[in-house]
């Protein structure tokens, strides 16, 4: 048994009249300090899978559970201490009129931590900020900065489970670098488990040890680092993917 566990997940969602089958009978397991990747086209059912495991998607049949129990309904307070998420687009996903320092105050008011001044400090310091960041506005900050900040947010109530939903997708490629390489070394330090959603088979290659690939809200194949980078695809799907991740090459 893995720290998560996803047993024939499907999600359902009700659109114009119709059912839609966002995900369907979607299986896979994470062990506790794993980085786990999910990748596949846009519309392939990869991030809903995340927003199911954090409550934010209409589960219509499969089971999951969290270091044993199970994940159902609304999900109590202590499991947002255990489990946080990084969204695609740091334009979006903080508040425009909050300061820094009302972003990681929040969480931290919430669930009735008292150490604010030490826990924001340390999370704007392990997220290569830095204090001076502190009262700045978002419009104040690059994209890079910004998806620190919201990394920092995450990371602020010391969760075990990181969800990262495309985290460098929005960002200019440099900036990707720099990003993927805090996601690593935050792992590291804090022995955090990551589940990662991409497009990107390079940055699944970088950061994780396993990854499922998903067509059509359904799994096509698991595969490891190894067999990744080898190439080692069973699938016809996978082969495709892989061959469209090497991009345009001169005859």
């Amino acid at each position: 048994m893995g720290l998560i566990d996803v047993s024939g997940l499907s999600v359902t969602f009700i659109a114009a009249g119709r059912r839609v089958r966002a995900v369907r009978d979607v299986s896979f397991s994470v062990g506790r300090g794993e980085s786990y990747g999910i990748v596949g086209e846009s519309g392939s059912g990869k991030s809903t899978v995340l927003r199911a495991l954090v409550g934010l998607a209409p589960v219509s049949g499969g089971q999951m559970t969290m270091d044993g129990a199970a994940l159902q309904g609304a999900r109590p307070a202590a499991f947002y201490r255990k489990v946080q998420m990084v969204f695609q687009d740091p334009y979006a996903s903080l508040h425009p009129r909050h300061t820094v320092d009302r972003v990681l105050s929040e969480p931290l008011a919430i669930h009735g931590f008292t150490d604010r001044d030490a826990r924001i400090a340390r999370a704007l310091d392990d997220v290569g900020l830095g204090q001076g960041f502190r009262f700045r506005y978002p419009h104040q900050l690059s994209g890079g900065q910004r998806q620190r900040v919201a990394i920092a947010r995450a990371i602020i109530l010391e969760p075990e489970v990181l969800l990262l939903d495309e985290p460098t997708s929005a960002l200019d490629a440099s900036i990707q670098a720099e990003v993927l390489n805090l996601l690593d070394r935050l792992r590291g330090e804090r022995g955090l488990t990551y589940v990662l959603v991409s497009h990107d088979l390079a940055v699944v290659a970088h950061m994780c040890e396993r990854l499922l690939v998903m067509q059509h809200g359904r799994a096509v194949e698991e595969m490891t680092r190894e067999s990744l980078r080898a190439q080692a695809a069973t699938q016809d799907y996978t082969r495709a993917l892989l061959t469209a991740s090497e991009g345009y090459r001169p005859a």
